[in-house]
């Protein structure tokens, strides 16, 4: 069965990894937050906007992640899925991890004093996975090769794969699940997702309080992440869900709101000491201000994205290698411009600008047209043409 192309779900897929990209950018500058590097040109303002889109824009991501995965779950066996998302994922993960982010770890452990200048003889030393010093670019005892920001992609290989067992009791034994789920209206929508995730921080935040990106170790970041993958691939197909959210916009935009300001005060009005049950309302605001912002950007998207545009189809396609090149281009151009000494307003404009740049040129000039490069960034090799508007296939993209 075909389904018409979810104009909205593509164009909330460039919108959330744009902001991710101008939040990494934005993390060269923000004052007090740690990062590979920094310039010195730092700016305590940053951090409130970047508080505002750091508690949603990751679980956003993943609940994208989920969605795209419903539109062509059925369009292939078990096997055949797992194959097609290994090749999307695995390999620009391991290709990203040996030629992509290996620049960042080169400046990071350079500016931390900790190698001697020359990428080359880095690049020898790091390719054959030769030990550098514990804390060049990840604190531990023995460091080789690292994912940086591609554990995104590790992350959602993982749940991909886990999720075949569970889509096929999904559509079979446990199909009654999925229908409650998509048949939840109004209060609902907010109410149950949210008590989920407050299971998720009264048993596993204790005992894993950071999201490390380092998987193993990583169980409240994959409890809270591929819980909203799973629900993205719940959700996908069910028109009635979709409707609802449209029909909520309003009330979730409020609601989200009146959390994030919640969210920005929690302490001060809410110690912990306050009364027996005080971490738990605190608890209540963080998952609250988290979820609604999500229902209000998915809300806000079907009922404002869901058409064809001019851009959309070659910026759907464009996005997933962007998203491998960003960061290093980031990295490499903040190194090279704080050493100009350009000020607080021209560095972090060139530096913004030469990002989506080089984003830019290299997939459109370098990337798109070289059939061995396209898969190792995501693309298949024998992929035709970006077509004109109006034209695009009928089933969403899977990520």
């Amino acid at each position: 069965m075909k389904v018409d192309r979810r104009h909205d779900i593509d164009a909330l897929r460039v919108f959330a990894f744009s902001l991710l990209i101008l939040y990494h950018v934005a993390m060269f500058y923000v004052a007090d937050w740690g990062w590979h590097v920094k310039s010195s040109y730092q700016a305590e303002w940053l951090q409130f906007p970047m508080t505002f889109v750091n508690q949603w824009r990751m679980s956003l991501l993943f609940i994208i992640s989920g969605l795209a995965v419903s539109f062509v779950w059925r369009r292939y066996t078990p096997g055949r899925f797992a194959l097609k998302r290994l090749l999307r994922l695995l390999l620009p993960l391991v290709f990203g991890m040996a030629f992509i982010v290996a620049p960042q770890c080169y400046y990071e452990a350079l500016g931390k004093g900790l190698i001697e200048p020359g990428f080359g003889r880095f690049m020898l030393q790091y390719l054959t996975f030769q030990d550098f010093p514990g804390d060049a670019w990840g604190g531990e005892e023995i460091i080789v090769w690292t994912w940086n920001h591609l554990w995104y992609l590790a992350y959602v290989l993982f749940y991909s794969l886990l999720l075949i067992p569970i889509a096929m009791l999904l559509d079979g034994p446990l199909r009654r699940v999925r229908s409650g789920f998509q048949a939840l209206r109004g209060f609902w929508i907010y109410a149950v997702p949210v008590a989920v995730l407050m299971v998720y921080g009264a048993f596993i935040y204790p005992k894993f309080p950071y999201m490390s990106g380092a998987f193993l170790d990583d169980w409240y970041a994959h409890a809270m992440y591929g819980t909203f993958f799973l629900m993205g691939y719940v959700i996908g197909r069910d028109a009635g869900f979709w409707s609802e959210l449209s029909r909520m916009r309003w009330v979730t935009l409020v609601a989200a709101v009146i959390f994030f300001a919640l969210f920005m005060v929690r302490d001060e009005l809410l110690p912990s000491d306050a009364f027996p049950l005080a971490d738990r309302v605190k608890s209540l605001i963080i998952y609250s201000n988290r979820w609604l912002w999500i229902l209000a950007v998915f809300g806000w998207g079907h009922r404002l994205l869901n058409k064809p545009k001019p851009w959309l189809t070659y910026a759907t396609a464009a996005v997933y290698p962007w998203y491998i090149l960003h960061q290093t281009i980031t990295v490499v151009l903040g190194v090279h411009l704080a050493k100009l000494s350009l000020g607080p307003v021209v560095e972090p404009v060139l530096v913004l600008g030469g990002t989506i740049a080089g984003c830019f040129v290299l997939y459109e000039f370098v990337i798109r047209r070289t059939p061995v490069l396209r898969p190792l960034f995501g693309i298949a090799a024998n992929a035709p043409p970006i077509r004109r508007a109006g034209t695009q296939p009928r089933t969403s993209p899977s990520l």
